[in-house]
């Protein structure tokens, strides 16, 4: 029997860059805009992608420079994992800070990046683009599938 994988054997703040990058399983729930209520923290999420993220790969198209571009974009961090309620139940980096395992369609379990969609787990092709939606409208796109498990 072989090593047991970095992503169970390290915690976030132990693992290296290309390490943590490679946590992420392309899913694009993240990109998605949430709404809160401000009295009750509540979060709703909606099928309104940023404007960077490519609906069919999931992926940001300017990645590197995305926090310049999208200023409310989130940098995620080892200690931003721990305190924000809105990744997804099965966001690999809330899987790890939890103890838990990945899911089989997880990229690095897989060798697969297309298991993630084939899964049913990414926003590939449930999505529409923030650009020209204003935040007023934003509730006439709620949906419930980005907080749940396939």
């Amino acid at each position: 029997m072989g090593a047991k994988p970095f992503w169970i054997t390290k915690r976030l703040d132990e693992m290296t860059a290309r390490e943590w990058e490679s946590l992420c399983d392309g899913c694009g729930r993240c990109c998605l805009n949430k709404l809160e209520d401000w009295d009750t923290g509540e979060i709703a999420w909606t099928r309104i992608a940023c404007r960077l993220l490519d609906g069919e790969s999931c992926r940001c198209t300017d990645y590197a420079n995305r926090q310049a571009t999208v200023p409310d974009c989130i940098g995620l961090t080892p200690e931003q994992v721990e305190t924000i309620p809105w990744l997804p139940p099965t966001c690999g980096y809330r899987l790890v800070a939890e103890g838990a395992d990945l899911y089989w369609w997880h990229p690095l379990v897989s060798g697969d990046p297309e298991t993630v969609h084939e899964a049913g787990v990414s926003v590939r092709g449930r999505t529409v683009s923030e650009v020209g939606i204003p935040v007023e409208e934003f509730e006439d796109y709620l949906v419930d599938w980005p907080g749940e498990e396939p």
